[in-house]
């Protein structure tokens, strides 16, 4: 079982400190796109910053997961996660002071984003070696139960705090959320992966032949992107939503957010409970999302949203716990790093084209931009669904 893993102390305490990152993660992605949307009043303005946040994953990720096969991870997150928290402190700062203004937003996206894009597939890596390949499955299901855990309260207090102290305490807190780990960091003794004689460009090259080698690698990673860029980018669509069709204020836009959370909260638990890797659960999981996506153009209210938005969230995990999944399983030591930074490419790198063209489709078609983008969700997955996936994958 997954939660065997929690008796390890080393990886208990990785795991409680992410927990308290992740909870300041999320109260700053509820507060960056209010304020985007109190500084601008636009939804283009805020899918173009969502953009500048993801595009940095295009350049930087697959170099990444070259240096997390070849240099400390722990040393590599400690560097990364430590930007990251200068920056959200420095973001809260100016929004503090009231010296904030688009320009501030537009380059705090496009540094947080690089950092993101180097910290992701090595925590990913990192994690696997914390926990070692056994136990692949739990420590994914766990990872993503507190990830879903922490969407699901940190949103809703993070609408609270900026309803009655403003935007700038939740960059605060995320800024302050790093610390725990990052002396857990500081204190683990990491060692390099393994000894790299080939070049770099050389080792980039073979983590990409082996995805082209290996079909269910490939039909994984096409999916992923497909479903992503078309029906995960909840960070455009729900303040929008909340704003521009519903009328809801801080509060009830926290709220939709927490109502995502307990749908995803849902996913995390049937896959931590599963403890089995089901590549085909990557396929019920995007069917389930585009159907959700539709659904979001009929004028189903507040009441119906929340529920949609909870089945968004539920699929959406679903999907990519099993993909991570599979994805950790098939691919060897020597190669993790590499592979799980393309993985983190292929997600991360649907962020900007996505979330540009929610904003630009919300603005122009309002409610009704949903079913166009459901839509092409829902043909990819009937696409995928025709290849023979297997049931269940063991970690080679």
């Amino acid at each position: 079982m997954a939660w065997e893993l929690l008796k390890d102390p080393a990886y208990r305490r990785y795991w409680i400190f992410l927990f308290l990152s992740q909870i300041g993660t999320w109260m700053q992605a509820t507060a960056l796109g209010w304020v985007v949307l109190e500084l601008t009043g636009q939804a283009e303005r805020l899918g173009l910053v969502l953009a500048l946040l993801f595009a940095p994953s295009l350049l930087f990720t697959m170099p990444a997961g070259a240096l997390a096969d070849r240099l400390p991870r722990a040393r590599l997150l400690l560097v990364f996660q430590g930007g990251m928290a200068i920056l959200a402190l420095w973001m809260g700062l100016l929004i503090a002071r009231g010296t904030a203004g688009f320009g501030h937003l537009v380059v705090f996206a496009l540094l947080y984003g690089t950092m993101g894009a180097f910290e992701v597939p090595t925590r990913q890596a990192f994690n696997v070696e914390l926990a070692g390949k056994s136990r692949i499955a739990g420590a994914i299901g766990l990872n993503s139960f507190s990830f879903n855990v922490s969407r699901l309260a940190a949103p809703a207090v993070a609408g609270l705090i900026i309803a009655k102290w403003g935007t700038a305490v939740a960059f605060l807190i995320n800024g302050l959320s790093f610390f725990p780990m990052l002396v857990f960091l500081a204190r683990y003794p990491s060692q390099p992966p393994a000894v790299q004689k080939e070049s770099f460009l050389l080792a980039l090259r073979q983590g990409l032949a082996y995805v082209k080698r290996t079909p269910v690698m490939r039909w994984t990673l096409l999916l992923v992107f497909l479903v992503a860029t078309f029906a995960m980018n909840f960070q455009a669509l729900i303040p929008a939503y909340a704003r521009l069709v519903l009328g809801l204020g801080a509060e009830g836009y926290g709220l939709l957010m927490s109502a995502m959370g307990v749908g995803a909260l849902f996913g995390a638990l049937l896959t931590v409970i599963s403890s089995r890797v089901r590549p085909r659960w990557i396929l019920f999981g995007s069917f389930v999302l585009a159907i959700a996506q539709i659904l979001l153009a009929l004028p189903v209210g507040t009441l119906g949203a929340a529920i949609l938005f909870a089945f968004s969230g539920f699929s959406m995990v679903v999907t990519l716990i099993s993909a991570n999944s599979t994805v950790q399983a098939l691919v060897p030591d020597l190669l993790r790093g590499r592979v799980v930074a393309l993985y983190s490419l292929v997600l991360m790198g649907s962020g900007p084209p996505g979330m540009y063209l929610t904003g630009l489709a919300f603005d122009a078609f309002g409610r009704y931009a949903t079913l166009a983008m459901g839509l092409v969700a829902l043909l990819a997955a009937l696409g995928h669904a025709l290849l023979p996936w297997p049931k269940r994958v063991t970690p080679v």
